[in-house]
């Protein structure tokens, strides 16, 4: 799914910088702006989001103080009631979406900044340069993302630092991809062709005619590579290499309820609810900016 919606992305790539920032300031946004999932998606992120940069204010509870009894029921007082230890759940989800988000933004910086160099030296010199690359991302590709992530942390112990390079350098594969697919396309493009003939040095035609027209599809793959990141950070700490206790972090959280499903299903189902509402809104948002950045869906 995700080699698809880089392929996907990779569509939009070969024409002009030029022509894609004329495209994208009227028909583009228009078409962002009819698609309702997107608008959808990046309400939700928002109020994650803002959730997150508000969490001492609007937190009712310190997220690690016992401020009830274990394991109470959602009411007025606690309104997703308390996990094991008598902490609020609500105020823990909201701290949570600082550690989640961070996690999915970090990450994929990591990969996009590994990812993007490596495709672009492989793309634009080729040669034995992409050879050698290419077989070290096949290598990589050879692991799911979820498995390569964990050997990782195998080699650099838990904890969230340790989760956010393994994310990232589980997404690099993706991006190195996307980029030499891209680059070896652009750079036989005429006006590429032209400004190397007229003494262009590499770096120049790299900044000003390949990076430009790569923009639109890293912009499209790194949004659904964040809900992506999210969920694999979960997962990690889920699985306790990730955040250790008592950090509020959503994976953490779900793990620590799912004992107690059947007499205080709250303690998981909300954490759980969370990582779906931020990972959806991620992707319904990364496919309405694939379908406005994509020439045929705009034309249609």
């Amino acid at each position: 799914m995700r080699d698809t919606a880089a392929v996907n992305a990779a569509s939009a790539s070969a024409a002009p910088a030029l022509e894609r920032r004329r495209r994208w300031s009227a028909p583009g946004w228009r078409a962002l702006r009819r698609n309702r999932g997107a608008l959808a998606g990046a309400v939700i992120l928002a109020a994650w989001a803002l959730a997150a940069a508000l969490a001492p204010h609007i937190a009712p509870y310190d997220p690690i103080a016992l401020v009830g009894a274990s394991r109470q029921p959602p009411s007025a007082v606690h309104l997703m009631g308390t996990d094991l230890l008598g902490r609020d759940i609500l105020s823990r989800l909201i701290f949570g979406a600082r550690l989640s988000l961070a996690i999915g933004l970090i990450s994929v910086a990591i990969g996009l900044i590994a990812g993007s160099f490596t495709g672009l030296v492989a793309g634009y010199y080729g040669g034995r340069a992409d050879g050698v690359l290419m077989r070290l991302v096949d290598a990589m590709l050879a692991f799911p993302g979820l498995l390569l992530a964990l050997v990782v942390i195998a080699a650099l112990g838990p904890g969230l630092l340790n989760v956010m390079l393994a994310v990232g350098v589980s997404s690099v594969p993706l991006y190195a991809r996307l980029v030499r697919g891209s680059c070896l396309t652009i750079r036989e493009v005429e006006y590429v062709q032209a400004a190397r003939a007229l003494g262009g040095s590499d770096r120049r035609v790299i900044l000003r005619h390949i990076v430009p027209n790569v923009l639109g599809p890293l912009i499209v793959l790194s949004t659904l590579q964040v809900g992506n990141a999210i969920l694999v950070g979960s997962a990690l700490s889920y699985l306790g290499m990730g955040a250790q206790p008592p950090t509020p972090e959503w994976g953490l959280m779900t793990a620590d309820g799912q004992a107690y499903l059947a007499g205080a299903w709250w303690m998981s189902t909300f954490p759980g609810f969370a990582i779906f509402s931020a990972a959806m809104a991620v992707n319904l948002l990364g496919d309405g900016l694939r379908a406005a950045l994509d020439p045929r869906s705009i034309s249609r």
